[in-house]
């Protein structure tokens, strides 16, 4: 049996200063978004004037693709750190209470690959 040596006060502290960088990453997040949109709404084309709305040109083109290929890895992180913060915080609770067993299993659960169009971490949608 795995020897456990846990400090709850310390797991909480960890766990909050883990949260708030979360949702700092989460702030970034949404910023990296918007400057991709704005990068190819700003990238222009090469062709002719046009009544209405311009082409999309390679460049805009492109930055869409980038974006869009890279927001399920960013959602990827953020589901990562929250599923890991709420396993060692269920694990925590699970020790405190004496249940090793189910300490041990809340720890493998949170280690478990989330995924991103998947079910909700901690009943709640993070999109």
């Amino acid at each position: 049996m795995t020897k456990w040596d846990i400090t709850p006060a310390g797991v909480r502290v960890v766990t909050s200063l883990t949260g708030e960088a979360v949702d700092g990453m989460n702030g970034h997040a949404q910023a990296y978004l918007k400057a991709a949109e704005s990068a190819a709404d700003s990238s222009g084309t090469i062709s002719e004037p046009t009544c209405g709305v311009p082409p999309t040109g390679a460049v805009s083109a492109a930055l869409g693709v980038f974006a869009q290929e890279t927001s399920n890895d960013i959602r990827f992180i953020g589901l990562r750190a929250a599923r890991s913060i709420l396993g060692a915080q269920a694990a925590t609770g699970a020790y405190i209470l004496g249940d090793l067993d189910m300490a041990a299993q809340a720890q493998s659960a949170a280690l478990q690959t989330p995924d991103p169009d998947g079910p909700s971490v901690g009943g709640r949608r993070d999109r």
